[in-house]
């Protein structure tokens, strides 16, 4: 088998992956989110809003709260793979394999300190505003993806690595074209965990002023009116499921055949 061969044994074609059952799956779930949030729409809509509940529950500042919250997410996502991702492959090299349990204690301490606490600190030696938040979402949210870049590179099949490397590739190649694709699925995993983390913390980014659907939260909690508060906590779940999703379809288009 050339080397061009076993390269592209792992480069399938995105729309042979989809059967019409899974797809039929896949789309399930957005129309279970979408009729979701029409329900709160008509239920907020039955509502009888004092001035409180309508100068809350706006189109304007939903919206503009939801789209802060996405902004928090992708930013804090972005960070995260951007280190973990480099890391956790440099952590799978020979010579740094020694690394490793201080680079996953380090990000445990990270996931296993509360957000509130870690922004609470920061605010207090910094200052407030969206960076606080961001950095109090990559502490939380780096683990997963740290982990499971590790665990996908090191459970790939040690022969078919030795083959590659028979075979005259480099160790960057057998990186690129054999490790990486088969950890995929394993690393995707944890990019969905890092997903949901970083969406569940961002409500508390209200506290150190950065915005967020946990501005409507903590409106409701402060107000004690149930419409905010349900319509805050049910878009958090929303966006959660919602890039939850995404990144599923993600991993299921960039999983090699046959995983």
């Amino acid at each position: 088998m050339s080397v061009d061969t076993l390269g592209s044994a792992f480069a399938v074609n995105a729309g042979e992956r989809w059967s019409r059952r899974a797809l039929v799956r896949h789309l399930l779930t957005p129309a279970v989110l979408a009729s979701v949030v029409l329900a709160l729409y008509l239920w907020v809509s039955n509502q009888e809003l004092d001035s409180i509940e309508a100068r809350v529950l706006n189109a304007g500042m939903i919206g503009d709260a939801t789209l802060q919250h996405l902004k928090l997410t992708a930013i804090a996502t972005a960070a995260v793979v951007l280190i973990a991702m480099p890391l956790g492959v440099l952590l799978t090299r020979p010579g740094t394999q020694w690394l490793t349990p201080f680079a996953l204690v380090a990000a445990n301490v990270g996931q296993a300190t509360p957000a509130l606490g870690v922004l609470v600190i920061m605010a207090m030696v910094f200052s407030i505003g969206q960076n606080i938040a961001i950095a109090a979402l990559i502490a939380s949210a780096v683990l997963p993806v740290l982990r499971n870049t590790i665990v996908g590179i090191q459970q790939v099949d040690r022969n078919l690595v030795e083959a590659a490397s028979g075979m005259g590739l480099t160790p960057l190649q057998v990186l690129r074209k054999i490790e990486l694709p088969l950890a995929i699925p394993v690393m995707l995993a944890g990019l969905r965990t890092t997903i949901i983390i970083c969406v569940g913390v961002a409500t508390v980014a209200t506290f150190v002023n950065a915005g967020g659907l946990g501005d409507i939260i903590i409106a409701g909690i402060k107000t004690t009116r149930t419409p905010i508060l349900v319509t805050g906590a049910v878009l958090t779940a929303v966006v959660a499921f919602t890039l939850d999703w995404l990144a599923g379809v993600l991993e299921k288009s960039v999983r090699p055949r046959g995983l």
